[in-house]
């Protein structure tokens, strides 16, 4: 009866320290006359999706860096789940959208607007 307690128990933690499904990301980001943007701020946070807590070991779940001279920002693999994808850049609208990740590769395309002209209600 113990062995069979502790060859479960043991399947368990194998289970739980399983690597969860993980995804490589690509961000594009263009103008909305499809213009790539360089040096565009872009975070990434993982939101939710399947457990990412391991026994002793952390996966990083957000992060932080700029497009390269074509637009293009590549994420190192995150796991899969809703993402928060934040883009800011000078002289555009800054751009916010949570999406759900599921496969081993997606590509977003963000297209950034220009500012909107000031309001004022009085």
């Amino acid at each position: 009866m113990l062995s069979r307690a502790l060859c479960a128990l043991a399947m368990l933690g194998t289970a739980i320290a399983a690597d969860p499904p993980m995804t490589n990301l690509r961000i594009e980001v263009k103008t909305l006359s499809d213009k790539p943007i360089e040096r565009a701020s872009v975070i990434v946070k993982f939101v939710e999706g399947r457990s990412i807590i391991k026994f002793g070991k952390q996966i990083h779940t957000s992060w932080q860096m700029k497009t390269n001279q074509e637009g293009v920002a590549k994420i190192p693999p995150l796991p899969q789940g809703k993402i928060l994808i934040q883009v800011i850049s000078k002289g555009y609208q800054t751009y916010g959208e949570t999406i759900q990740v599921e496969e081993p590769e997606k590509v977003v395309e963000v297209k950034l607007k220009p500012p909107q002209p000031q309001y004022s209600a009085h």
